[in-house]
């Protein structure tokens, strides 16, 4: 990109990084956490063709090189090369994974560099030879006769250079039903449970080695919602879904990763006809209040997705499940009818969740359920039966009070509309469709939580 450089007789005077203006441009929003300047005496010197495991921002404060970037990334652009110029009024901007090279073209040239991790010796590159046919760079000053260390002439041609891998994706709460979902759509992510990372206990979070990581998945949660009203469910709830999740939000801040959450609808009272994501907070029960806490936590990280859902159904038992298994034994289910909202299945989350990397969609929160009318548990219910060969009829509607007195243990209270709207997903160009609840959705390997919300 090109800075401007504002000049009289006294000399010259360049914004070398301002972060709007940069970001504005276009340039990510990188987060630089080291500014390192080199100095190189005489015109010839070119340095090693290294890939560093950091973005870089590379512009000259004195004088004028040649620069010559080679694309080490995995990928289709693997090999890509691009050569240009720099003086006072140029920099660039070179992603990680990307070889840089600099070869000066005057005497005394000075350039400075921002990067955002800091440099260790132990830090792995990546390296190309200079001379590499592949890459057949024209260097200005032929390498025969230019100023290069032993080391760097030693550098590997491109064939055997290992391309660099993207940073890798964690994802929390493997073994659970979104984490199932988001394990199949992210073939390689680094897969963790609870016993490999416990977000109830801070000091595992803060202690984890999170080097190498770009994006965490944090589909680990408390989501027992009637047990979250006891004692003992409440501390559980609040250790997991507030406590853990601040402690997971201090370290996204701290190692520059890209945080994804899953909320939930709960945060919310239930009083509005749909909730938008910036819909006031007002969660009724335990569970709510515990995920609206984390979700704060969560909107202070700079790279963030905050992802609430709704009536979540996948791999496993679930409430479309439950209600086929009611019909073909020839149970008539008591169903609560005055609670409405949407169906979501996880991979519907786990495809939502890709779209928003894939897009670079601005961070922030959005609300991702499946479309389609909202409609009651009792309603839905109807349709699984019917699509089972049994009458809707045979579903009796209830309400929420007197579902609740037939239970045994603590009901916590649930907000009476749990529509969200979808404008500004679709907004990014992602349409959710209407989650199936007929034998479509049950050889679809979508299906996640058994809701308390039914019984026969």
């Amino acid at each position: 990109m090109r800075l401007p450089v504002h000049g009289d007789a006294r000399g010259w005077f360049k914004e070398n990084w301002q972060r709007a203006k940069m970001v504005a441009a276009g340039l990510p929003d990188f987060g630089p956490v080291q500014h390192s300047v080199a100095h190189n005496g005489p015109a010839g010197v070119t340095r090693g063709i290294h890939a560093e495991p950091w973005d870089k921002f590379v512009s000259v404060v004195h004088g004028r090189i040649f620069g010559a970037w080679v694309d080490l990334r995995e990928g289709p652009t693997f090999g890509a090369v691009h050569t240009q110029e720099l003086d006072e009024s140029t920099a660039v901007f070179v992603p990680r994974g990307v070889g840089n090279s600099y070869q000066t073209l005057v005497d005394d040239v000075v350039y400075s560099y921002l990067v955002n991790d800091h440099w260790s010796p132990e830090a792995e590159y990546t390296m190309l030879n200079l001379a590499d046919e592949s890459a057949a760079i024209d260097w200005p000053v032929p390498l025969e006769r230019a100023e290069i260390s032993d080391k760097d002439r030693a550098h590997p041609r491109l064939g055997d250079v290992v391309p660099v891998r993207p940073r890798r994706t964690l994802v929390l709460g493997a073994g659970g039903q979104l984490g199932r979902a988001l394990a199949r759509r992210f073939p390689d992510a680094t897969l963790l449970g609870a016993d490999d990372l416990d977000l109830s206990d801070p000091a595992a979070v803060a202690a984890f080695d999170f080097s190498g990581v770009g994006v965490v998945l944090n589909a680990a949660a408390y989501t027992a919602v009637d047990a979250a009203e006891t004692p003992e469910g409440r501390r559980a709830a609040w250790a997991v879904n507030a406590t853990g999740v601040a402690a997971l939000a201090r370290a996204a801040v701290e190692h520059r990763l890209t945080l994804v959450h899953y909320s939930s609808d709960y945060v919310f009272d239930g009083a509005d006809e749909e909730s938008g994501e910036e819909s006031p907070l007002a969660p009724l029960g335990v569970y709510g209040q515990s995920k609206a806490a984390g979700d704060l936590a969560v909107s202070v990280v700079p790279r963030h997705y905050l992802i609430r859902t709704s009536w979540v159904v996948g791999e496993g038992r679930n409430f479309v499940a439950t209600m086929r298994s009611l019909a073909e034994r020839g149970v008539s289910p008591r169903v609560v009818d005055d609670q409405v909202g949407r169906l979501t299945t996880t991979a519907e989350l786990a495809e939502a969740t890709a779209h928003l990397l894939s897009t670079g969609a601005p961070f922030g929160t959005y609300n991702i359920t499946g479309a389609g009318a909202p409609r009651s548990w009792a309603a839905i219910a109807a349709d699984v039966f019917a699509d089972a060969g049994r009458e809707a009829g045979d579903v009796i509607p209830v309400t929420t009070q007197e579902y609740a007195a037939a239970q045994d243990g603590p009901v916590a209270p649930r907000p009476a509309r749990s529509v969200l709207s979808l404008a500004r997903i679709e907004a990014t160009g992602y349409h959710p469709p209407p989650t199936p609840t007929g034998r479509a959705f049950l050889t679809d390997r979508t299906r996640v939580r058994d809701r308390p919300d039914a019984r026969s």
